[in-house]
């Protein structure tokens, strides 16, 4: 999502929101790689998609996780522009956050979850800045597109 940012507003406020966001889910996925890769489990192939640069997506056919957006948002997403773009990139990766914020609540019930200090570590903060992102696309949403103030 964050890929499609450049191409499809101006607004300065999305675009550093977006960079930082693009910076922390990185940062996050390559953890969890590391993280597979150390307890010798498969860590998924990705690839880039030849049509959004940066979009990491896995060979691997898996079900699709908490908050990913559905194929219809996302085309419409790739097509909308400006205002309408932010909008729709606001909803969907607050979509998208609330899904990692429910895979932390799962992980945080699984029975022995927590004794990992280093997943219990990175979950506590993947938790706190998705939540803190969060905050911060709705007070954008609030500010920068009227309709969403009701």
């Amino acid at each position: 999502m964050t890929a499609m940012i450049p191409s499809q507003t101006e607004n300065k406020n999305l675009r550093n929101l977006g960079a930082r966001i693009s910076r922390s889910q990185s940062e996050e996925i390559k953890f969890m790689m590391r993280w597979l890769v150390a307890r010798g489990e498969p860590a998924p192939k990705t690839k880039t998609k030849p049509d959004m640069p940066g979009m990491e997506m896995s060979d691997e056919k898996m079900p699709r996780m908490p908050g990913m957006l559905s194929p219809e948002q996302m085309e419409a997403l790739r097509h909308a522009k400006g205002s309408e773009f932010d909008r729709l990139f606001l909803r969907g990766m607050i979509q998208h956050h609330n899904g990692a914020l429910t895979m932390v609540k799962d992980l945080f019930d699984t029975a022995g979850a927590g004794q990992d200090a280093e997943l219990f570590n990175f979950a506590t903060d993947a938790d706190n800045t998705q939540r803190a992102e969060i905050r911060i696309m709705e007070a954008i949403l609030k500010k920068e597109t009227p309709e969403e103030k009701q």
